[in-house]
């Protein structure tokens, strides 16, 4: 079974490092810093508070003001749809494409030509 009706606390950044700060400066552990501050008191308070205080000792203070709900990626690469390109962008790089495919063709039947009038000719090519 669920827990169900019961929503999960959202604590502010600014929150979650007074009580980091303080529970380093006092020596605290963290069940009495649970209960300093009265957080829900079970295992995943401890939980909690492990996972402040080493986002807080890697990332500095800047860390614990990042969302970090949802799943990450394995290999930290992005899944799913790439996202949409601005209209301008999109129009440019179609145009490009389009010019680009104009001048292969061009060049091909370049190609050809001189290819046709070597060949009428008699001269080797190169």
């Amino acid at each position: 079974m669920g827990k169900t009706g019961r929503k999960n606390k959202v604590y502010s950044a600014e929150f979650k490092i007074g009580v980091i700060m303080d529970m380093r400066e006092h020596h605290l552990g963290y069940r009495e810093t649970a209960r300093k501050y009265e957080l829900r008191q079970s295992g995943s308070v401890v939980d909690m508070l492990k996972r402040w205080e080493r986002i807080y000792l890697e990332e500095g203070a800047e860390g614990l003001m990042k969302e970090r709900r949802g799943r990450g990626s394995a290999n930290g690469k992005r899944r799913g749809r790439p996202p949409k390109l601005d209209k301008k962008v999109e129009e440019d790089l179609i145009a490009e494409n389009q010019r680009l495919r104009m001048e292969i063709e061009y060049l091909k039947k370049l190609s050809a030509l001189v290819l046709a009038e070597e060949q009428k000719s008699g001269k080797k090519r190169k």
